[in-house]
């Protein structure tokens, strides 16, 4: 299971005072922290107005280059931004993302292709989400159509079925299983990225619903997940769920993090 940091991300109240304010010190503790939690990218995300996200973005990104080396995921759906981001980052980035919108496919998919990214693929349209699984699947069908025309191999992209509030409606979050095991069946190749915490909203208990679906999903080929990697709860979760898929080997890396005080009560 790859795990995307969610926490730089500029529409959370602290960080966006911190992009505001340059303050690069608050920034990069959040990327070091993510780090040590074993994030396999960071998601950097400004958040901020069109007029002034290339700088923010970039500003962000110079900041946590100066104290981590993991790949970044650059979170934009405009092209400027991603362009100049992409002529800083000093491994090659992923992208989120890309969609069956015609502007994004017109002006952020040539990106992806030129730079050899992975990119994160919405299954939405000009229509935007769909209401079931159906729905979602003749988009990826589509999508995964345009990116092979672009030199985009399967294995490059990630899927984001799109999870919704399971509050708003109590199939949301089937509608998102579902999809990841029949495209799953379909491109072997693909990847499945979800941003977890949309499933638990408006609903208490919230870090119980993400656990659980988190379980659930791993379980229907999730692999991929944009989430709080400093929730030791939520690590433990997936750690065991892989553990008894038999995706651990020996149980060693269940073990390990155990060892090494990740999971499990804090001393």
């Amino acid at each position: 299971m790859k795990i995307i940091g969610e926490k730089i991300n500029g529409t959370l109240k602290l960080v966006q005072k911190a992009i505001l304010e340059r303050n690069a010190p608050y920034i990069q503790n959040l990327a070091v922290k993510q780090v040590e939690a074993g994030v396999d990218w960071l998601d950097i995300n400004a958040g901020t107005h069109p007029d002034k996200e290339t700088e923010d973005l970039t500003w962000l990104i110079s900041c946590v280059q100066e104290v981590t080396d993991v790949p970044l995921c650059l979170d934009s759906a405009n092209h400027d931004p991603l362009a100049a981001a992409l002529g800083i980052t000093a491994k090659t980035p992923m992208v989120n993302s890309i969609s069956l919108e015609k502007k994004k496919i017109d002006t952020i998919l040539p990106l992806v292709a030129e730079s050899g990214c992975d990119v994160i693929a919405l299954a939405m349209d000009e229509h935007g989400i769909p209401g079931d699984t159906e729905k979602r699947l003749r988009i990826i069908r589509k999508l995964l159509a345009i990116t092979r025309e672009h030199g985009i191999s399967d294995d490059r992209v990630y899927i984001d079925p799109l999870v919704m509030a399971a509050s708003t409606h109590n199939q949301n979050g089937s509608y998102v299983l579902n999809t990841i095991r029949i495209a799953g069946e379909e491109f072997p190749e693909v990847h499945f990225s979800v941003g977890l915490s949309n499933i638990s909203f408006g609903l208490p208990l919230r870090s119980l619903v993400n656990q659980t679906f988190m379980a659930l999903a791993i379980s229907f080929g999730l692999d991929t997940a944009i989430l709080d990697p400093l929730d030791r709860d939520l690590r433990g979760t997936i750690l065991a769920a892989e553990l008894i898929l038999g995706r651990d080997r020996h149980c060693q890396n269940f073990s390990r993090a155990y060892r090494k005080g990740a999971i499990g009560t804090k001393a």
